[in-house]
């Protein structure tokens, strides 16, 4: 049956603005993911300073976090020196490539203290990192992958491979957009040194894009003693200068099988590790052998 009037609502149909109908974006903006990348390295320089101290005579350094930007493999070259603990990571499930980069004159005072030193910066820097500074390397590698991990919210980051020379170690194709962060780690009474952290934009995209972020860890601190594993192991050849005498230059020449030199022991024998006296004793016997008895240590 045909109805012989229309209907009419009793109020209007609704209607939705364009606002709320627009899609969502499929990524972060860039300018996001910078921003996001910021306020990690905000986490990570108060993570690093406490994991730091241990290695910097148990002071915590002033680290300053520069504003993550935009670059390319050319300009991460320029901005690392020649020689830098450069160290290649894979971050998060999808093994997204990143860069750490540490000044090596810091390395190397770092080095010099776990040794007893004062922490000295060699004059000029050595061309190659000594292989002794390995094994500090992957520590403070390890340490700074334990701190990118908790601030960016991952289960894990992974080392790849390391080399002193960035050139070397080609941790990026060419071209490839990158995002560079820079931290200023600043030690009592030295200059502040770098702290390079650089990833692809992509692999940014993928760490802070879906805003999916694994739980926490907690970054202990790690310390480094010379007496303790990793360089309890390393080899030292330790002297006894038992008797230091001068002799003119025509009793040289005339040195021959036979001759006798008239010597007086020191009644204190230095002991000394690459030129540097570390301890003093007196000279002794033990079951038929020549023995020294330490009687000052330094």
């Amino acid at each position: 049956m045909k109805p012989e009037h229309s209907f009419i609502a009793e109020r209007a149909l609704a209607q939705h603005c364009p606002e709320l109908l627009r899609q969502r974006p499929a990524g972060a903006a860039p300018a996001d993911l910078l921003s996001a990348l910021g306020r990690a390295g905000a986490q990570l320089s108060r993570t690093l300073a406490g994991a730091l101290a241990p290695f910097l005579d148990g002071h915590d350094p002033a680290i300053t976090v520069g504003d993550p930007r935009e670059g390319d493999p050319i300009t991460l070259m320029s901005e690392i020196a020649p020689l830098a603990a450069n160290s290649l990571l894979a971050a998060g499930i999808a093994a997204s490539p990143l860069l750490v980069s540490l000044d090596a004159a810091a390395v190397l005072r770092i080095l010099d203290r776990a040794f007893g030193g004062k922490g000295k910066t060699p004059s000029p820097l050595p061309e190659v990192f000594p292989h002794s500074a390995g094994i500090l390397v992957k520590q403070l590698e390890s340490l700074v992958a334990d701190g990118l991990a908790e601030a960016l919210g991952i289960a894990a980051i992974q080392p790849i491979r390391r080399d002193g020379a960035l050139a070397q170690l080609e941790p990026f194709a060419e071209a490839t957009p990158l995002v560079i962060m820079t931290l200023a780690v600043e030690e009592a009474g030295q200059q502040a040194w770098p702290l390079v952290i650089a990833l692809p934009m992509a692999s940014l995209a993928e760490l802070f894009g879906d805003g999916a972020q694994a739980v926490p860890r907690t970054v202990r601190p790690r310390q480094t003693n010379p007496a303790e594993q990793p360089y309890c192991d390393l080899p030292l050849t330790l002297s006894a200068v038992i008797v230091d005498m001068q002799l003119p230059m025509s009793a040289l020449t005339e040195l021959r099988p036979g001759t006798i030199l008239p010597v007086s022991v020191a009644r204190n024998v230095p002991l000394r590790i690459a030129g540097k006296t570390i301890a003093h004793g007196v000279i002794g016997a033990v079951d038929d052998r020549v023995a020294i008895e330490i009687t000052q240590a330094f």
